[in-house]
């Protein structure tokens, strides 16, 4: 798959883009800590179907750090705009995981007539919980000061992946490939992981999409629960709700023999 380094707003992004411009454009937004290698199995599934497009934010993965005190929500979706237009991308099948779904309904409010359909796995546009936010905070800033390793990378992988898929022999190569990942992402990821902390609420964005939406929450998911998902599903127009057993943050991963044909009926159901 053909990979780039696109210049952006003064920055520059690294992009896996499939490049078949024949094909129903799908746009992949990654989680944090996670990057775009976390749609591998996706741009897999769905080769020769759809043109799939996977940057990496700002500040994190294979783009650009950013030496700056955090990195917004808002800030992403002006990248991401941007790359958009310069790859002249029309018509989008938006699939967002985690932060990915906050910077993903900023940018569909801002430009509506882009996107065709949303997927959102493992997310939700609602602000941290503010019972937890001192703990997220020290969390985000051992994870800032000594790299992830110790508590900190077990803290983030207890987030990232639910317990049935971290307890699974079946499943531990899985957990170790992705260990390893996230135990390799830099310190300076840090004012990325403060955008994500520090994110602002947006439920009320919700009510000014009319695109057709599928919501995959895993019933394990301790970072965005599944009731989360349906209050975001109660926003929207035109909203399904799936909740997947025994899976948690990080459903595409953990259980994608069941994400993938859900997701693939969706699309088909919704494709022009």
């Amino acid at each position: 798959m053909p990979r780039s380094i696109i210049p952006v707003n003064g920055t520059n992004l690294f992009v896996e883009d499939s490049a078949q411009p024949n094909l129903p454009v799908m746009l992949c937004l990654h989680s944090l800590f996670l990057d775009s290698r976390m749609f591998e199995g996706l741009a897999a599934f769905f080769a020769g179907q759809y043109r799939v497009v996977r940057p990496e934010f700002r500040g994190q993965g294979r783009s650009d750090l950013d030496d700056v005190p955090v990195i917004t929500m808002d800030q992403c979706a002006e990248d991401i705009l941007a790359l958009i237009e310069k790859l002249e991308l029309t018509n989008i099948h938006l699939i967002v995981q985690s932060m990915g779904g906050d910077v993903g309904v900023r940018m569909i409010t801002a430009r509506p007539e882009l996107f065709t359909t949303l997927t959102m796995l493992g997310s939700s546009v609602q602000e941290e919980d503010r019972a937890k936010i001192e703990r997220l905070r020290a969390w985000v800033q051992r994870a800032g000061d000594m790299g992830f390793i110790n508590k900190a990378l077990d803290e983030t992988m207890e987030i990232m992946l639910g317990a049935t898929t971290r307890s699974d022999p079946g499943k531990a190569a899985l957990v170790a490939l992705w260990q390893d990942r996230i135990s390799a992402v830099p310190r300076r990821l840090l004012p990325a992981m403060k955008g994500v902390i520090e994110r602002e609420d947006a439920l009320n964005l919700l009510e000014r999409i009319s695109i057709p939406a599928l919501l995959i929450n895993g019933e394990e998911d301790i970072q965005r629960p599944p009731e989360w998902a349906r209050e975001c599903a109660e926003r929207l127009k035109d909203a399904e709700v799936f909740i997947v057993e025994k899976a948690g943050h990080s459903p595409l991963l953990e259980v994608p023999e069941v994400v993938l044909p859900k997701v693939r009926d969706f699309l088909q159901s919704h494709r022009s």
